[in-house]
């Protein structure tokens, strides 16, 4: 299972992570502007975006590896879905489904404890 999750070989679909953090909505990237890290492609809006993100990944890349933190609090492994996102602290964390969005915005701060506590190990399950 690789750390982050990817469909059809790119981080997060497609989306430009970087956009969630200054455009504060989901926006596609696209090929034009792309790298290869932690094995994955990331697609960028922008020559600018994918600059940002090369000078620091982290501060953009999902927690948990782009699943979603709801499933990740609850043990198991869902794909994120960049249309259902939140950013805390600075963090961006994706969710899978409208409930699961709901339910980590009534609680999260106990819920991102308990996904912390199952990142990464719930990977090899």
């Amino acid at each position: 299972m690789p750390i982050f999750s990817e469909q059809n070989g790119l981080a997060i679909g497609g989306y430009d992570v970087v956009a969630f953090f200054d455009e504060q909505h989901a926006m596609r990237g696209n090929s034009a502007h792309a790298l290869m890290w932690k094995g994955v492609v990331w697609h960028f809006a922008t020559a600018g975006n994918q600059a940002r993100f090369e000078a620091n990944p982290r501060a953009y890349a999902p927690v948990f590896g782009g699943y979603c933190a709801y499933a990740m609090a609850r043990g198991y492994l869902a794909a994120g879905n960049p249309e259902l996102w939140v950013i805390e602290d600075g963090e961006l964390f994706l969710l899978n489904n409208s409930a699961a969005h709901g339910l980590w915005q009534q609680d999260a701060t106990a819920l991102n404890e308990i996904a912390r506590e199952n990142w990464p190990s719930v990977l090899r399950k």
